[in-house]
């Protein structure tokens, strides 16, 4: 959902009637209610109350004429300053620096718009726009060709840009739009799908890299600004808001993580974009995925510390090096129906995929070191609880037997991971 918030510099003034209509108007005393003598009056009386009364007038016409130069003022500064014409007249201008050194007073004593725009100058061409290509299969249509959007952010100068896991996944062409309009097609280095973190590399050189904050020294309240490339052809926008919350625990497709919170809107298309401070340094990753459609101001970014610590890993090794894995890809059963649809005769988790030589398709996961695994969110928590190399009790349902099985976990290395050498 798209917001159009209009900032107006200029208040209309409103100019009151002395007389309502329908209404005659109050006569001068020695007067009728039409102006005319009344009757009785000498000529010079009348002349003495027609003198006041030219006087009086006189006086309420330079009133009214002083009001309307006055209103004129206000209302013409805001005509010209939405036509550009700025220099036709002094105190036009006079009035547009006023106006300014106004705005200005306010936005330093609250921390206004300046900041916002100061950050945007610093930031915003360290900010990508990340368009992909996936092959699909229908069996209507055929083979496909799907394409998808989002955001990126430049790590290095030579090239390097970290995203969203989400945002590449499955992606057979990559490209990278730079805030001046270049584009590039984009290599995948590595991704992350536990912190739905990828790195990609492009052939250039002297890029505006982001500068990274330290996102532990965050604060509640303080300033948020998220660029990024909302419903994927909005590249560049800017979106502003404060830090809401941090360490806040949010399961995304079935991965727990903590991230930041912030008010700053986020759309489809702004993951894997920037999420700023003040001093325009990168406190995070937009992590769009986390919105629901009917949610206003609930945005979440993947915390600095962590891109660094993950995006290092990536570009030295390709992947992220240490974390566990038992070797299967699996699936979940959890109703009755999707169960005896398949001939199961219980709900759980089933692997589908092994390289793992104890395990095999269709062994139902019973618990790990003990742990019942109910879910593929079991599964998951259990493992990374253990490190590379430990042998862990496998207790698995295999056709009409229960068995129990040692099983080392090995190095989990993702099928996209290529040598940084490559790039």
């Amino acid at each position: 959902m798209l917001k159009k918030f209009d900032y107006e510099p200029y208040s209309e003034r409103e100019f009151s009637k002395q007389t309502r209509d329908g209404e005659s108007p109050p006569a001068f005393s020695g007067a009728n209610a039409y102006g005319e003598p009344a009757a009785g009056s000498s000529p010079d009386q009348e002349k003495k109350r027609n003198g006041k009364t030219r006087r009086a007038i006189f006086a309420a016409s330079v009133l009214i004429a002083a009001m309307i130069v006055s209103g004129a003022a206000g209302m013409g500064g805001a005509y010209w300053i939405l036509s550009g014409n700025t220099g036709a007249d002094s105190r036009i201008q006079r009035s547009v620096e006023v106006a300014q050194n106004s705005a200005a007073a306010v936005n330093t004593a609250t921390g206004g718009y300046n900041d916002i725009v100061e950050t945007v100058k610093k930031t915003a061409d360290s900010v990508v726009e990340i368009s992909t290509e996936i092959t699909q299969f229908s069996p209507f249509s055929g083979q496909f060709v799907q394409s998808g959007a989002g955001s990126g952010v430049i790590l290095t100068s030579d090239g390097y840009i970290v995203t969203n896991n989400h945002v590449i996944e499955g992606a057979g062409n990559i490209t990278a739009r730079m805030n001046d309009g270049r584009e590039y097609k984009a290599s995948l280095i590595g991704s992350d799908e536990q912190t739905d973190l990828a790195v990609l590399k492009i052939g250039a050189n002297d890029l505006h890299a982001a500068t990274f904050a330290d996102s532990s020294s965050i604060e509640v309240g303080q300033t948020a600004v998220v660029i990024g490339n909302p419903l994927g052809r909005l590249g560049g926008t800017v979106t502003s808001g404060i830090i809401s919350a941090r360490d806040r625990e949010i399961t995304i497709d079935g991965e727990t993580m903590r991230l930041l919170q912030t008010s700053a809107a986020v759309n489809r298309g702004n993951s894997g974009g920037g999420l700023f401070d003040s001093d325009g340094n990168l406190v995070g990753i937009v992590n769009a995925k986390s919105s629901g459609a009917d949610i206003e101001g609930l945005g979440f970014a993947i915390p600095s510390n962590t891109v660094a610590e993950i995006a290092d890993q990536i570009m030295s090794n390709g992947y992220v090096t240490g974390r566990p894995q038992i070797g299967v890809k699996v699936v979940e059963i959890s109703d009755a129906w999707t169960a005896a649809r398949y001939g199961l005769a219980s709900m759980g988790v089933y692997v589908t995929e092994s390289s793992n030589s104890a395990l095999t398709a269709g062994d139902r996961i019973m618990s790990i070191d003990g742990k019942e695994i109910q879910s593929n969110e079991d599964l998951r928590a259990t493992v990374r609880s253990h490190k590379v190399g430990d042998t862990l009790p496998v207790k698995i349902s295999r056709g009409n037997r229960e068995l129990v099985l040692n099983v080392k976990l090995t190095e989990q290395v993702p099928e996209t991971a290529s040598p940084p050498s490559a790039a």
